[in-house]
């Protein structure tokens, strides 16, 4: 690994990690600041967003070394996404659902009333007690098509938008209505991909966002999180996932969360093939979640996944085998981006 430094976020705080091959270095940033999500700008990836509680908005420009604060004081960020078209523009949702938009990085910001108002009466989250108060716990940005957006609700499915914002479609028929994460391909504006907790845990557009199906040949798992799909090749795309949770065993919360007993797995899909269940090294099963699957823009069969007890593992080959990076990011670990 070259070039690339590891963000994520862990228990409320950012953790860096810079290195190479065998000698890594750790440090934490924002600590108290409630940090939810993270967001690395795509036309200049030392820019990166990041997302707190009532901190709002925070952005570095240095690659994660350094940050200030970036607008939405006050506001519960739960997702950011910043633009791989149009410089400078950013978007931010919010617990309630409300999504915001900058158009110069952060310095200034107007709500786009259209998603509060496709508000449902019954979206909720499970997640974050009491209140059961939905939120945005995802948005996507078009390569192609800086019109195209997409919207995933934690509980309350992905709406689309071709207009930047200003209207937005009801739950698209096909995707997993509990969203968990949602992102366009890194290049082909037609392929959309989503992680979530019902259904079959997966689904895949493939005429941007528009219509969505949920492949289930070859998965034993159904609690799914995070996806993520090669640069070079958008039909090859990967899933983690869990046993949904049942009552029968006396389980009311999926054991994805339980940490030591997630019980997961990580998958490769390849065009209209099964899903296949991915080892060459990682252990099995999981019993710490892969809650991030990253791949890199510009190193095309490179997967990384953090699990949530903070260690990192890196596939050079599309996830046939791989290496368990000399590095812990911190138990609690989320999010992860490469900057």
């Amino acid at each position: 690994m070259s070039g690339r430094d590891l963000l994520a976020t862990a228990r409320g705080q950012i953790v860096r990690g810079t290195g190479e091959t065998h000698r890594w270095q750790v440090e934490a940033v924002l600590a108290g600041q409630d940090v939810r999500c993270l967001a690395v700008d795509p036309l200049d990836r030392r820019v990166v967003y990041a997302g707190a509680g009532a901190a709002g908005v925070w952005r570095s420009g240095d690659g994660g070394r350094s940050w200030a604060p970036a607008g939405l004081g006050g506001q519960a960020i739960r997702s950011l996404a910043a633009s791989p078209t149009r410089p400078g523009v950013v978007y931010a949702g919010t617990r309630p659902p409300a999504l915001y938009l900058s158009e110069d990085g952060g310095q200034s910001w107007r709500e786009l009333p259209a998603l509060r108002a496709a508000r449902r009466f019954w979206w909720f989250s499970p997640a974050e007690p009491p209140g059961l108060t939905p939120y945005v716990q995802a948005i996507a940005l078009s390569p192609t098509d800086s019109d195209v957006l997409l919207a995933g609700i934690e509980v309350g499915g992905v709406l689309r938008s071709a207009d930047g914002g200003r209207h937005w479609s009801r739950h698209r028929r096909g995707a997993v209505l509990d969203c968990h994460s949602l992102i366009f391909h890194h290049s082909q504006g037609q392929w959309a991909y989503e992680g979530g907790g019902s259904g079959g845990g997966a689904a895949v557009s493939r005429d941007g966002g528009e219509r969505w199906q949920q492949p289930r040949d070859g998965l034993d798992r159904a609690y799914g999180w995070a996806v993520a799909a090669d640069p070079a090749r958008p039909e090859v795309w990967y899933h983690s996932a869990s046993p949904a949770p049942s009552l029968l065993r006396g389980e009311l919360s999926p054991p994805a969360h339980v940490d030591g007993r997630s019980n997961a797995a990580i998958y490769r899909s390849a065009g209209n093939g099964p899903w296949e269940r991915l080892a060459g090294g990682l252990p099995e099963p999981l019993h710490h979640f892969p809650y991030a699957l990253v791949t890199d823009p510009s190193a095309p069969g490179h997967l990384y996944t953090g699990l949530a007890n903070g260690d990192v593992w890196h596939s050079t080959d599309h996830g046939d085998t791989w290496n368990h990076l000399p590095v812990n990011l911190g138990a609690g670990l989320r999010d992860l981006v490469l900057v």
